[in-house]
């Protein structure tokens, strides 16, 4: 019995897309690393980076790296302590709960727009910062909410623009200004 061509490469392409299903499982999704930090007395406190640009579907690390306090992640959402929505309506909001120095929380982020978290005992201390997920070309894409009631004014100051992050990828806590 011979096979025809067609049935060859259509067997051959079948193959080969078997011998690629590898390498799409193991491609692991794209991750960040957001570190909460803080001065040696406590004076002052932040994320870094204070504002990033992902893809749809990033895995967010938070880590404590403040040997002195412990930090929140906490998505500004009614469902976190009656706060503002300042996150896409499609998201889920994210609360990491209090994070010891060394502790980690992982958050992925489908909903593609503007997400605005703050540290709960630290926001009036202006420790917050802005993911932008997608960009505005993004089906479902939403902007940043422009709603500053209930936001501490120190937080409110210390988030970048949406354009800076979009224009750099990450913006640092010294280069928000």
């Amino acid at each position: 019995m011979s096979l025809s061509r067609r049935r060859f490469l259509a067997m051959s392409g079948g193959i080969a897309a078997l011998a690629a299903l590898p390498l799409a499982i193991a491609r692991p999704a794209p991750e960040v690393e957001i570190a909460m930090r803080g001065t040696a007395r406590g004076e002052r406190v932040w994320f870094t980076p204070l504002g990033v640009a992902v893809a749809p579907s990033t895995r967010v690390r938070f880590v404590n790296r403040d040997p002195g306090n412990s930090h929140t992640a906490t998505a500004y959402h009614p469902m976190n302590f009656e706060r503002p929505n300042r996150v896409p309506d499609a998201a889920i909001p994210f609360h990491s709960g209090f994070l010891l120095p060394g502790d980690t929380f992982e958050v992925v982020l489908d909903a593609p727009g503007v997400y605005d978290y703050y540290c709960q005992p630290h926001e009036r201390a202006g420790m917050v910062g802005r993911i932008v997920v997608g960009i505005p070309e993004t089906p479902g894409w939403q902007r940043e909410v422009v709603e500053t009631t209930h936001v501490a004014a120190a937080a409110l100051a210390a988030l970048p623009s949406v354009e800076k992050i979009l224009a750099h990828g990450q913006v640092m806590p010294e280069e928000a200004a």
